[in-house]
């Protein structure tokens, strides 16, 4: 990602449990205080997903914590919001998601140039076994690095 990039958050959780095939980054539609929360880091989206309706892509259980300096307005924190992206890129995405097996998982959430956006990922769900191996290749990676960093004390 270029300079102009600040990521708010990453989740972790579904590159472990999921193959990330494709990934596309979007715009959301956000409310006035949820724009304020969100650059605070207030979101959490550990069991959200998108799904694509009447022709749009639409985010589902997604949190955005209501903005704690907001007086008199505040959004709904639980709300569907809104993603943008390409005529093209929506009907790429609706191709692959009409396969068997695959679904559209946030992956990043960071501000880009002074806007919200968000990397979608195409994901198939992994086996538990996929995910032993994706631990054990995590774990020779760090060994690797750390006897790099050794040898080169």
């Amino acid at each position: 990602m270029s300079e102009n990039v600040k990521i708010i958050a990453q989740n972790k959780k579904a590159r472990f449990d999921y193959f990330v095939e494709e990934k596309y980054e979007c715009g959301i539609v956000l409310e006035g205080t949820e724009v304020k929360s969100v650059k605070e880091g207030n979101v959490s989206f550990n069991d959200s997903f998108a799904e694509i309706q009447n022709g749009e892509l639409w985010m589902r259980n997604f949190h955005i914590s209501e903005y704690k300096y907001s007086s008199i307005f505040n959004h709904n924190p639980d709300r569907a919001k809104k993603l943008l992206v390409h005529k093209e890129e929506l009907k790429r995405i609706q191709r692959k998601v009409d396969e068997k097996g695959f679904t559209l998982i946030p992956l990043d959430f960071y501000l880009k140039n002074g806007r919200v956006k968000l990397t979608l990922g195409v994901c198939k769900g992994k086996k538990q076994f996929d995910k032993r191996a994706s631990i054990k290749e995590r774990d020779v990676n760090r060994d690797l690095q750390r006897e790099f960093r050794n040898s080169n004390l």
